[in-house]
């Protein structure tokens, strides 16, 4: 579960939005206070540790560097709600310990609505409104790995219980 105020973006929210290619040089220390600055240049500042980002359609399109969502979860992005994702982000996000789910109301959220997410449920709770949302549902092994901080840490716990 995850709980935190929606921040909107709209549809095709690429890469090079989430992390601006002039940046990706950077440490992902030095390009986070970047993230989003192409439609939002106060996202970094804005955006609140467990903020919840809810998009529209094709979110993470575009290349498949993996400083998107490390840039995300760097800032503390509780989860990221889409009406769907490019699938390369979607398992990035995912292999980094950062929960996303697709979400076909996504366009019902508004900015700072307080939601709430139960990933193994599939449902979105949207305290402000009062309404509920369907989502897709994480499997237990997906919600193990995001639990222990992605693919890398989930491994090394795999490894250290041998």
């Amino acid at each position: 579960m995850r709980r935190g105020p929606a921040y909107i973006f709209g549809d095709n929210i690429n890469t090079d939005i989430i992390s601006p290619p002039q940046y990706m040089e950077l440490s992902v220390e030095e390009a986070a206070p970047w993230t989003m600055s192409g439609v939002d240049p106060d996202f970094a500042t804005r955006a609140k540790p467990g903020t919840i980002i809810v998009a529209g359609r094709n979110f993470g399109s575009g290349s498949s560097r993996e400083l998107a969502p490390l840039s995300l979860r760097h800032l503390k992005v509780g989860a990221i709600v889409a009406k769907f994702f490019a699938r390369i982000f979607y398992r990035n996000a995912i292999n980094l310990g950062l929960p996303v789910v697709e979400c076909a109301d996504a366009d019902k959220i508004r900015q700072d609505d307080d939601l709430e997410i139960d990933f193994a449920a599939g449902r979105i709770r949207n305290h402000a409104r009062g309404e509920e949302y369907f989502c897709s549902v994480l499997p237990p092994h997906i919600l193990e790995l995001i639990r222990e901080g992605g693919l890398i840490a989930h491994l090394k716990h795999q490894l250290a219980a041998r």
